[in-house]
């Protein structure tokens, strides 16, 4: 979200060594946290707030501020010279060009990886979502899919071990280009008010 972020296009669209324990002379890699804690504190991740660096498949990045207020919404503002914004609620993305006078592209949310972490009750545990769980130099790394379309790719969700915490997130398209946002200096549970999350009011708003 190319603001590849939730999506499979441009505009719609890290930390890895292991660690090495020893015990009789041999490495052993340390456990990952459980799927099930996981889940837990999705779960009772309501509303946050951070600032966030994109890095896009063909490494340009972008720079801006992340809203989330789940289930179901998110807001990404981009910093200037960009200054697009892409955001989702009501079941829909929208991606607002700072350079176009046309409304928002929309497509549903149900079709993008993102989804999978903004659900109302998140369950990393169900069958077939989670293909990839593994821990790397302390961070617990999980690879999900929608189970029931996994043709519309896959998010690598990236936790920092103790606490556990949400670092960043990495989407796959179905075209295989990736794109990763590095979360910074999130602060939970702040009061978002719905109005950031609503498309109909901001294309209001820009169109002045």
């Amino acid at each position: 979200m190319a603001k590849a972020y939730i999506g499979g296009m441009n505009r719609r669209t890290a930390l890895l060594a292991p660690l090495a324990l020893v015990v009789l002379g041999l490495p052993v890699q340390a456990e990952p946290v459980p799927l099930s804690a996981l889940s837990d504190y999705l779960n009772r991740l309501t509303t946050a707030e951070a600032e966030f660096t994109q890095v896009n498949s063909d490494g340009s990045r972008s720079q801006g501020r992340l809203f989330i207020k789940r289930p179901g919404r998110v807001r990404f503002e981009y910093a200037p010279p960009d200054q697009s914004l892409v955001m989702a609620g009501g079941g829909q993305v929208a991606i607002f060009d700072s350079k176009s006078n046309q409304p928002p592209e929309q497509y549903p949310l149900s079709r993008t990886p993102l989804n999978l972490i903004l659900a109302r009750n998140v369950n990393l545990g169900a069958d077939k979502m989670v293909i990839g769980h593994y821990e790397a130099e302390n961070t617990t790394r999980v690879v999900a899919q929608d189970p029931k379309n996994p043709e519309y790719g896959t998010i690598e969700l990236v936790f920092l071990n103790d606490p556990i915490t949400l670092a960043q997130w990495i989407i796959t398209d179905d075209l295989g280009n990736r794109t990763t946002v590095v979360l910074n200096r999130m602060v939970l549970g702040g009061d978002l008010p719905p109005s950031l999350f609503n498309i109909t009011i901001e294309a209001q708003k820009r169109a002045g």
